[in-house]
């Protein structure tokens, strides 16, 4: 059994106190939010953001983010990516030198470009660091359905650690030592789901939806791998996994947002109705930055970019998609002489 400190008391760090403390560990949650501290103190339940699922007695929930930290072996910092680097800030003086940081979060930093860990890794320099992600809806892992997730790090012995931490009879984690590719393909899916929504939002059927996978996928691991991204990570549960649950499930809020746009709603709008952050949000214009500084073709992204800008409306962003120059499917790919 390992003490877990839990940053963060949102849908996902609520799921994973109800794995982590059904696996035996003893569970310790920080929240800035007071509101959160109670419920999950009195009710054993974060009844807003992941209503029904009943953490065990042992979870313990508290404001003072000094203790969690200083009385836990590991962290996982579970908060939405805008508020990484500025929670990091808050938990640099209290991380011991070697104590491991998981992150659990999806997104890439604007300006920066920094994925998570490496922004853990500037603000937190004296921290090891891991990440864990993949095709998992809070609201399925706090049902205890079947999931599988991976576990990256740039160690082995530390992805072995952290798959030990989580793996149980229905929460199966792999590792991987591509940490870098794993991040990229977390947080870019949810721009391409936040187009899958707009498609639905618009009426279109399943032929869109798949051209929407199939080619977004394709834009991920273009520009991924021109990043440093292993092309088989894309290939796997944190990229095209990953895409596919996010672009096809009611549990994905960037999915709903999107559909709200589709509706005509503004992107405010879509997300005070969500009701929680919507990552692929933040993340769009971080990945169009970093398409442009790797020069790589991005039309699904720049799309969504143009769209939440309100430089396009969602029927002229798909037309334009639709008209784009004639192409090949896949440039390696030629007819023999």
């Amino acid at each position: 059994m390992a003490a877990i400190g839990l940053i963060g008391a949102g849908s996902w760090g609520s799921a994973l106190s109800y794995e982590l403390a059904n696996n035996g560990h003893q569970v310790n949650v920080w929240s800035v939010d007071a509101k959160e501290v109670y419920m999950i103190n009195n009710f054993h339940e974060q009844m807003v953001k992941l209503p029904g699922t009943i953490l065990p007695e042992s979870v313990k929930a508290t404001g003072d983010l000094e203790p969690v930290i200083r009385e836990s072996e590991v962290l996982v910092l579970a908060v939405p990516s805008s508020f990484t680097r500025g929670t990091a800030k808050k938990m640099a003086p209290f991380v011991r030198d070697g104590q491991l940081i998981i992150s659990v979060a999806k997104g890439i930093e604007e300006g920066t470009l920094f994925t998570l860990t490496q922004i853990i890794e500037q603000e937190i320099p004296q921290a090891k660091t891991a990440v864990l992600c993949g095709p998992t809806h809070a609201e399925e892992v706090g049902k205890g359905l079947p999931t599988c997730i991976v576990a990256g790090a740039k160690e082995e012995e530390t992805a072995q650690l952290v798959q030990n931490l989580f793996m149980s009879p229905v929460f199966r984690v792999y590792t991987s030592p591509d940490v870098l590719g794993m991040q990229i393909g977390a947080a870019l899916k949810n721009v391409v789901a936040l187009a899958a929504g707009v498609a639905d939002g618009l009426g279109y059927g399943d032929n869109t939806k798949a051209a929407l996978i199939t080619r977004g996928i394709a834009e991920i691991t273009r520009l991924g791998t021109a990043a440093g991204g292993r092309a088989e990570t894309f290939a796997g549960l944190t990229g095209i996994g990953d895409l596919i649950v996010t672009c096809a499930s009611m549990h994905s809020r960037n999915r709903r947002a999107g559909i709200l746009i589709g509706q005509g709603k503004t992107p405010d709008e879509a997300m005070r109705e969500v009701k929680q952050v919507v990552e692929g949000v933040y993340s769009a214009k971080a990945a169009r930055e970093m398409a442009e500084h790797y020069e790589i073709e991005t039309p699904i992204i720049d799309a969504v970019c143009s769209v939440l800008s309100g430089a396009m409306t969602p029927q002229a962003a798909v037309d334009n998609l639709m008209m784009r120059d004639k192409k090949a499917e896949a440039f390696s790919l030629r007819w023999d002489e």
